[in-house]
């Protein structure tokens, strides 16, 4: 079976790098899955996770808060800002951080600074939801 070659870096560190027979992810206009052999396409994303399929099978979870997806036939390569693997998110620091965020907003007079924070908030929100659908699975299995 064809596989692709996927790469997931953020800001800081290459978060994933391997071979996948399947990848999904938060696309800007819905979820989007990839196989061997797609399209050529350079779209932005969504806040969200991004699923690999590894040859063997396994998947690799990995949260990301937005950014920029390039597909070849043969690979996908996603960068964003924030890349976080499923098994380092933490729901509850994650809430935090959007309590914070929410009071600053109350706090925030300045229309550049509620954006700032409004962006913030949204892929705060995201990360928790991920994490919580994460953790849903892990249980499941």
């Amino acid at each position: 079976m064809a596989n692709l070659q996927v790469d997931i870096v953020s800001a800081e560190e290459s978060i994933f790098a391997g071979q996948a027979t399947f990848v999904t992810l938060p696309g800007e206009s819905g979820e989007l899955g990839i196989l061997p052999g797609h399209t050529p396409l350079i779209s932005r994303i969504r806040p969200g996770t991004v699923k690999v399929v590894q040859a063997d099978g396994t998947e690799v979870n990995v949260f990301v808060a937005g950014g920029i997806l390039e597909i070849q036939p043969g690979a996908v390569t996603v960068l964003s800002d924030t890349a976080i693997r499923a098994e380092d998110l933490d729901e509850a620091k994650a809430l935090d951080a959007r309590k914070r965020a929410e009071e600053a907003l109350r706090n925030t007079k300045d229309k550049a600074d509620i954006a700032v924070v409004e962006a913030e908030l949204a892929m705060l929100a995201a990360q928790a939801a991920a994490a919580r659908k994460l953790s849903q699975l892990r249980r499941k299995h």
